[in-house]
């Protein structure tokens, strides 16, 4: 299976960023630990700051031959309708993922705007939520 996994702002900063919230493995962590417990798959990954970055990587997957997107946007989530647009123009699964518990947080959190159009979301896990949602993945694409 074929996976993209898509991140968004400060999760860059992973590591050094709030670790009560959001633990104190690095993004590199993250990845690795999705290689090491999904050999048989193949993964890319993508971080940037930028929304416009993060909608161009979205757009360019309805050209490839992905599987499945894992998601984290991370406050672009709660803000942003031009990556929400761009998820609703790919037909591949997508599972929207979180370190921390969104809903045990600030209430602007709360809410996604990019939930509205993915296959579900995973939030609380701390890093492996990214394993779940890779387990999810499989589910809808039959793989399990």
């Amino acid at each position: 299976m074929k996976v993209s996994i898509l991140n968004g702002p400060n999760l860059n900063m992973l590591g050094k960023r709030d670790p009560k919230q959001y633990g104190t493995d690095t993004l590199n962590d993250i990845e690795q630990l999705l290689i090491d417990s999904f050999p048989n798959h193949e993964m890319t990954f993508f971080q940037s700051n930028l929304e416009g970055e993060l909608v161009e990587a979205i757009q360019s997957l309805m050209e490839s031959d992905v599987d499945g997107v894992i998601a984290n946007f991370g406050g672009y989530s709660h803000s942003s309708v031009a990556i929400r647009d761009a998820l609703d123009l790919i037909e591949m699964p997508i599972v929207e993922v979180h370190l921390s518990n969104i809903h045990a947080r600030e209430e602007f959190r709360e809410r996604t705007l990019t939930g509205a159009v993915v296959a579900g979301i995973i939030t609380g896990f701390g890093k492996q939520s990214y394993v779940l949602g890779v387990h999810a993945l499989e589910k809808l694409v039959g793989e399990d």
